[in-house]
């Protein structure tokens, strides 16, 4: 049984919008911290937002003020609102769930220090087009 199931991606424009969703297996509970990442063709893998069960939301700074992420913890699914899209966004997303948080904030700026994740689904290709 695959844990995570992302959907959503597409092509869009510079500019655009799009909105991941993730559902989630029932036995992963709604205590989980989830996040999404997202790993472009030749580059690591890299943290671009992440949210507590209390809904605690966190990103990196290159998606600030973009994305939005969300959990509807009735449905078992975590959202990911893009705007704004850039060319540079492009990248297959992926949706993780994991019992240790993601990552900690270093001043204004959150990191994502956690490599081994313990649960992440097959993913969902965006494509941004200048």
């Amino acid at each position: 049984q695959v844990p995570l199931v992302e959907s959503g991606g597409g092509s869009v424009q510079a500019g655009g919008s799009l909105k991941l969703s993730c559902v989630a297996s029932a036995y992963i509970s709604n205590s989980y911290y989830m996040a999404w990442f997202r790993q472009a063709p030749g580059k690591e893998r890299e943290g671009v937002a992440a949210i507590d069960d209390d809904g605690n939301t966190s990103y990196t700074d290159s998606v600030k003020g973009r994305f939005t992420i969300s959990r509807d913890n009735a449905k078992n699914a975590l959202y990911l609102q893009m705007n704004s899209l850039k060319p540079g966004d492009a990248a297959t997303y992926y949706c993780a769930a994991d019992r240790q948080p993601f990552g900690a904030y270093s001043g204004t700026s959150f990191l994502f220090y956690k490599r081994s994740l313990e649960l992440w689904g097959q993913g969902t290709v965006v494509t941004v087009s200048s």
